[in-house]
């Protein structure tokens, strides 16, 4: 268990938090402003009724079992934070420590990580008598899982070949191969110090890393990459199989990483954007974007309704 966090340093990813470098938001903010310049330009390229066209096809089953696949994904990801609790010890009971995640995961998805990830999650397990630093130290735990399962998932994708950029991207498919090499050696390097390092915390470069045990780790591995092997089967079940499933999975990754850079809320237009320059010239746009606003349907908006209404709740019996 971590014991030197302080309570006003949240950490991401086991790394306590600081402010990013002032080149560093600038870049962030230059490529938010080109994502969206990209996207005003598609939209105004793309056939909506075409589009709608497209998704009155889509059959009702396909449209089933996507939306049982989206609690799949919804039920895997709410068992992150259990991993943070036999991390921590804490009293929160199971059923209410998935409750919490499960909510702030999908406010999380449609308003960004501040307000999810961050203020959602930490009020509520305030609500439950966790005092600081535990509720941190368990969305750390949370968000290196996710990202844990995604390197390993992109690495070996990369590696293997399954996405070839298109031409006009200034990104090969060779340097795919070497960034997905990297990613398995960042996650190998992080599997090997939770399970030989002599210490489990550390400061390096002013950050503060706290290391779970190698079990705790090879849990983060599991339900992180079943949670996101989950989401890419989705897309492909609404794109009914016109590609690969390795190939969605890989531009799916590509996509969720494009949409956290850009900082755009709900990673919206961003994930259509990667999808339409990377399978559209195939399977056409409209087919495509239709697929994704089903997705976004069944995985964004239907979850934020249930999460909305279980977080009023909450609040409502808290006051009372």
């Amino acid at each position: 268990m971590a014991t030197r966090l302080e309570a006003a340093e949240p950490r991401a990813g086991g790394v306590t938090a600081r402010r990013r470098p002032a080149l560093g938001r600038w870049l962030g903010a230059a490529f938010a402003a080109a994502v969206l310049a990209l996207l005003v330009w598609a939209a105004r390229a793309v056939d909506w009724a075409q589009v709608r066209n497209a998704l009155q096809q889509v059959p009702p089953g396909t449209l089933l079992l996507a939306a049982l696949l989206c609690a799949v994904s919804h039920l895997i990801y709410s068992t992150y934070d259990l991993v943070g609790k036999r991390w921590t010890g804490h009293p929160v009971a199971p059923r209410r420590v998935m409750l919490i995640t499960f909510i702030s995961y999908a406010f999380n998805l449609n308003l960004g990580s501040l307000v999810g990830a961050f203020a959602i999650r930490l009020r509520l397990y305030a609500r439950e008598g966790l005092r600081q630093p535990v509720p941190t130290q368990v969305l750390a735990l949370s968000l290196s899982t996710n990202w844990l399962g995604y390197g390993v998932l992109a690495g070996g994708l990369f590696l293997g070949g399954w996405l070839e950029p298109p031409p006009q991207w200034p990104v090969s498919g060779t340097a795919l191969q070497v960034l997905g090499g990297m990613m398995w050696l960042i996650a190998g390097a992080y599997l090997a110090l939770c399970r030989w390092a002599p210490r489990r915390d550390y400061v390096i470069r002013g950050h503060e890393i706290v290391l779970p045990s190698i079990q705790l780790a090879g849990l983060q591995l599991l339900v992180s990459a079943a949670n996101w092997m989950t989401i890419g089967l989705i897309v492909h079940v609404l794109l009914q199989g016109a590609v690969p499933y390795g190939h969605t999975l890989a531009v799916l990754l590509v996509a969720a990483v494009a949409g956290v850079v850009a900082h755009v809320p709900a990673g919206l237009g961003v994930l259509e954007a990667v999808f339409v320059a990377l399978l559209g010239p195939t399977l056409g746009a409209p087919t495509v974007l239709a697929a994704l606003i089903a997705y976004r349907a069944l995985y964004y908006l239907m979850p934020l309704v249930i999460a909305a209404v279980a977080y009023f709740t909450l609040e409502a019996r808290s006051r009372r």
